[in-house]
């Protein structure tokens, strides 16, 4: 079969033939119609994770949609979205015309969502809708701010933070065209974080009223920081990613007097039920209209020039691999 193959850590991936994988006791084969190519697939191929350097050559890929070929799990013909350990533990991933993936990480998907556009949500969609609800407990009315918004986690953060029924939706974006995202996903306001820290929880109190219940955050540090520092009491900032760094500053003083919590969030945590169910409510939601995410498709011989551009940082457009 064709696939995308990673040979030296640190590199840009070939296409290239490589061996077909195989179903066995517990694990299935799965047609890959769609693969994004991800931030985490990037980090992993990097060998610089914290859960050590994946041994190569090796297929990437930690997620994808597809149909199932052979399996004991589930019948032939099934339609599914997949998770793998490519790059995390021993094994190929997504980025393939075909692969072999634990029945547990199998979640059959009966919605009329393009494959591309399910396999451009997958995760990332699947944090933000926990980080609002399962972590972040949104309630009605409550008024929300979501840091890197014009990426794919949080534009879908900005929608499902207004589907599950925020009274305000404030979003925080670099550029101007990652702005505009935002504010096409539902946000009610935009805030640009280019100032000092200060100015910067400043301009957050404006936009949300002087009110703030809940931060979804996948940036950390200086965002974080001046997100903290505007909390309403009992408001909660949920992190799920770092890509501004990996410290930030609180306030003891802040946090202790509005009885405010920052909390962690990994999609590691989720039971395969949370999953499942989280997965199909956002599809679901998808492929009514309602949560859009941008998406671009690429062919498989394209991928090394699509997994380039995505090392150039986050693009706010998640490029998906269609073998």
């Amino acid at each position: 079969m064709r696939a995308v193959v990673l040979r030296t850590l640190g590199e840009p991936p070939e296409v290239a033939e490589h061996s077909d994988p195989v179903a066995g006791p517990g694990r299935s084969v799965v047609r890959v119609t769609a693969a994004p190519i991800t931030p985490v697939d990037l980090l992993c191929a990097s060998g610089t994770a914290s859960f050590g350097r994946p041994e190569v050559p090796y297929v990437p890929g930690v997620q994808g949609v597809g149909v199932v070929e052979d399996s004991g799990a589930l019948p032939a013909g099934t339609r599914v979205w997949f998770v793998t350990s490519a790059g995390m533990a021993a094994g190929d991933g997504s980025l393939a015309e075909r692969c072999a993936v634990a029945d547990d990480d199998l979640v059959p998907v009966s919605v009329a969502l393009p494959d591309a556009a399910l396999g451009a949500l997958g995760h990332s969609a699947v944090a933000a809708w926990m980080a609002l609800t399962w972590r972040g407990g949104l309630q009605p009315g409550e008024h929300v701010l979501v840091l890197g918004a014009g990426g794919v986690v949080g534009q879908v953060a900005v929608g499902a933070a207004r589907l599950l029924g925020a009274g305000r939706v404030v979003a925080v974006a670099r550029s101007q065209v990652a702005r505009e995202r935002a504010l096409a996903a539902g946000a009610d306001a935009v805030v640009d974080p280019s100032a000092g820290t200060d100015e910067l929880a400043a301009r957050v109190a404006a936009a949300t009223g002087g009110r703030l219940d809940l931060v979804v955050d996948p940036v950390f540090g200086r965002m974080a920081t001046a997100a903290s520092r505007v909390l309403s009491p009992g408001g909660r900032l949920v992190n799920l990613g770092g890509a501004s760094g990996d410290a930030a500053e609180f306030s003891s003083a802040v946090l202790r007097s509005r009885s405010a919590a920052v909390l962690g969030y990994t999609n590691s945590a989720l039971t395969r039920e949370q999953r499942r169910d989280a997965l199909t409510t956002v599809a679901g939601h998808a492929a009514a209209g309602r949560l859009p995410v941008a998406s671009e498709p690429v062919r498989l011989a394209d991928a090394p020039e699509a997994w380039r551009r995505q090392a150039t940082g986050d693009l706010g457009v998640r490029l998906v691999v269609t073998p």
